[in-house]
């Protein structure tokens, strides 16, 4: 007599090949482990929470373009944050003290935007919100949020470039 396996498959997916085939891939891609899980599990939700009219007829293809988004969001998230220059040592006194200039030089900058342009800036590249969250939140137009992006980013540029040596 011979047993059947439990159901593999999960809105159409064939979760054996996710967690056999495509982990492994992710893995190669984040050379993490845990990151290539938390990947996987953030495009299982993707899938599961995204608006499809009719059954997919390549659920696995489709997850696969989810997961090449999830990467590319995970790593721009990875992108907001800088590391020490030698990881596990904590900076010197002298090192942490150039830091804070520059954050103070940087704090001063941001500061010196329009109010709105600031408030943009702040909510888009340090907070990390998409501009359709941000024009929510604030009760601006999409259009508007983009131009004060923009210009945020022009004065920015402009006021570096003139405190470059």
């Amino acid at each position: 007599m011979t047993s059947l396996s439990p159901s593999t498959t999960w809105l159409g997916l064939d979760l054996r090949w996710a967690y056999e085939s495509l982990l492994p891939a992710i893995w190669r891609r984040t050379l993490c482990v845990h990151r290539a899980q938390d990947v996987l599990h953030d495009a299982f939700l993707r899938y599961a929470l995204s608006q499809r009219p009719s059954p997919l007829r390549q659920p696995n293809a489709y997850l696969r373009v989810v997961v090449q988004s999830v990467l590319a969001d995970h790593a721009a998230e990875a992108g907001r944050y800088v590391a020490l220059p030698q990881p596990g040592v904590p900076p010197s006194p002298e090192g942490l003290a150039e830091l804070q200039q520059r954050l103070a030089a940087m704090q001063k900058l941001i500061d010196g935007l329009p109010p709105r342009c600031r408030d943009v800036f702040w909510l888009c590249r340090v907070e990390g919100y998409t501009q359709p969250e941000i024009a929510q939140r604030l009760g601006i137009s999409l259009n508007m949020v983009e131009r004060h992006m923009i210009r945020a980013l022009l004065d920015l540029r402009a006021a570096r470039e003139r405190l470059a040596p």
